[in-house]
């Protein structure tokens, strides 16, 4: 199963491109740009990756994006991300970037999507992985802040499919952010939210996003399932959940793997992501690998997750069935490879 995973074509929907900064680029831009860190080797950084809630993630999440600073650095940041999906046999991927944690430094908004964009562009060209851009809104900054920020990406909307929202969710409900959220929408962007893992008035924000943002898919949101009418009315409206895991794991203790069994076994659209892979120290194979293990999945329930993904991805009707009918011919492959010994012992 885990040869199957990893040669599996995959679709990745919910991963931090910040959060892919790993102990030795980060390092490495340190020295680039004279940025002082308080350790000395790339063993002490990893080290440093520490954490055993939301809130301790973000202190050591946002600290690290300090080596970030010119647009060769986000240039650096995704081609090292997309190399990497690349080798995982990711076909398309949609990224979350966070332009408030750059700005907010002092860092030009245009530095850092045209590094980006840059690098975007390369991937696709070198290692055949498409990819997207989401920008997210961070929510324990002002509502104001985000509008100013949204204005601020509309020079570049062609650049960016839609819109998310994530940080610290205590005090923060979606509602703060419905202006802002309307006005991504009228100008053309698609829109989620995350929905943290047990959060303080999870049912609420989740209802929030549902009704009040008017969100396309929800990121993480599997305390949805502990409320009856969410659950039936996510699944009314067809959206879709991207779930990390292992994620999960790190700032809960608990991996949620009986929600996603039950998500499955709704027919919910439930999908499998990394999150920020260089902090929870698995990408998008070794997520999947971990749910498999821990469910006892099938081939064909595995192959579900890439098929629900696949299908709520940003992309026009025509992408999704070419990476489907991509899908589909290696499970015909793969099936066929397997009975093949089978086979030849009759």
């Amino acid at each position: 199963m885990d040869a199957f995973i990893a040669g599996m074509p995959k679709c990745e929907l919910h991963l931090h491109i910040e959060g892919t900064l790993e102990p030795e680029l980060k390092m490495l831009l340190a020295e680039r740009n004279n940025v002082r860190m308080p350790y000395r080797t790339v063993e002490e950084a990893r080290n440093a990756y520490n954490f055993d809630s939301l809130t301790s993630f973000l202190v050591g999440y946002y600290e690290s994006m300090n080596v970030l600073l010119t647009e060769q650095d986000f240039y650096d940041l995704a081609t090292a991300y997309l190399t990497k999906a690349a080798s995982q046999n990711v076909r398309y991927a949609e990224i979350f970037f966070d332009p408030q944690a750059h700005t907010s430094r002092g860092v030009p908004f245009d530095i850092v999507i045209r590094g980006l964009r840059r690098a975007i562009m390369d991937g696709e060209r070198l290692h055949g992985v498409r990819a997207q851009l989401i920008m997210c809104f961070l929510r324990d900054f002002s509502a104001e802040y985000a509008m100013a920020t949204l204005l601020e990406s509309l020079p570049y909307r062609e650049w960016i499919v839609g819109v998310g929202l994530d940080s610290d969710e205590r005090g923060n409900p979606p509602v703060k952010f419905e202006k802002v959220f309307a006005r991504a929408r009228r100008e053309g962007y698609l829109l989620t939210a995350h929905c943290d893992i047990d959060q303080p008035d999870t049912h609420e924000h989740i209802r929030q996003c549902l009704d009040v943002l008017g969100v396309d898919r929800i990121d993480h949101g599997s305390n949805a399932l502990e409320d009856e009418w969410l659950t039936e009315e996510i699944g009314r409206r067809g959206l879709g959940f991207t779930v990390c895991p292992v994620s999960n794991g790190f700032v809960t203790s608990d991996m949620k793997a009986a929600e996603i069994r039950r998500m499955l076994d709704l027919g919910l659209k439930v999908t499998i992501n990394s999150d920020d892979p260089a902090y929870f120290l698995a990408y998008v194979t070794e997520n999947l690998q971990a749910v498999q293990r821990k469910l006892d999945l099938t081939r064909d329930e595995v192959l579900r997750f890439e098929r629900n993904a696949f299908e709520i991805a940003w992309l026009p009707r025509a992408a999704k069935d070419a990476y489907l009918a991509e899908l589909d011919e290696y499970a015909a492959t793969a099936a066929a490879t397997a009975a093949t010994p089978a086979d030849a012992a009759d």
